[in-house]
């Protein structure tokens, strides 16, 4: 006959078999064949010390931008939401089927030579990207944010968004300071992240530390949400990624 806690052993052992086990996955970065670059232009170099992706907008996608801008400026329309209509996402798809899990990487975001004074670095990861590469969820960077002078802009340094129905201007006007946060960040420099995801919860973590940057509660793409992982950077960005892994 056996003890009680031999069949509680046994018992414990038989559940951790049945349940579905966490899929570690590292991408490599150093190679171009298994991306999926959109409206990105991508090669692999060297980048102060390390092996990594560089990304920057494609010559078509800097046309469309400057098409939609004249169409903007002819129109009269102003302000951020003037150009949403026409806003094209840069991304690099590096898995196709997420919903929860954890994403680790290093990043690296520098305004692109000729942008213009909004220019901020824009470097992040998109998560839940749906087959139309305009839906997705995503937390990104604006690295020149981190040192500046204004503490306004500081405290606009990490920022989460959901595309296309909660770009960063309209979560900044309805709910302030809820979906962005201060981080120490400095252009063209490495930088440590972790993106954790749980149903409609989500945390950022940057430069390794134990507590995130930024929470979210609410993320928009909800509790079943599911989709691909996908490098993100804004237009007037040279972005750089390193060292990708994803846990789900």
């Amino acid at each position: 006959m056996k003890s009680p806690l031999r069949l509680f052993c046994l018992l414990l052992t038989s559940a951790a078999i049945l349940l579905p086990s966490a899929v570690s996955k590292t991408v490599d970065l150093t190679s171009v064949d298994e991306l999926k670059p959109h409206n990105a232009a991508i090669e692999v170099v060297k980048y102060k010390g390390q092996n990594a992706l560089k990304a920057r907008i494609t010559d078509e996608a800097q046309k469309k931008i400057a098409e939609a801008r004249q169409r903007q400026a002819a129109s009269g329309r102003t302000g951020p939401a003037a150009g949403d209509a026409d806003r094209i996402s840069h991304l690099i798809v590096v898995d196709e089927d997420f919903q929860n899990g954890t994403i680790e990487l290093e990043v690296a975001g520098e305004p692109a030579p000729g942008s213009s004074g909004g220019a901020r670095g824009f470097v992040g990861v998109a998560f839940r990207l749906q087959p139309d590469m305009k839906t997705y969820d995503c937390f990104y960077l604006r690295p020149t944010n981190g040192r500046a002078e204004d503490q306004e802009r500081r405290n606009h340094s990490a920022q989460y968004i959901s595309h296309p129905e909660h770009p960063w201007y309209k979560l900044r006007q309805e709910t302030p300071s809820k979906y962005e946060t201060y981080v120490d960040l400095q252009p063209a420099t490495w930088t440590e992240i972790k993106i954790v995801v749980e149903g409609d919860k989500a945390r950022l973590y940057v430069h390794g530390n134990e507590q995130p940057s930024l929470i979210v509660s609410d993320v928009k793409s909800g509790v079943d949400g599911r989709g691909a992982v996908a490098l993100w950077f804004e237009g007037s960005t040279v972005a750089h990624y390193a060292n990708l892994k994803i846990l789900k």
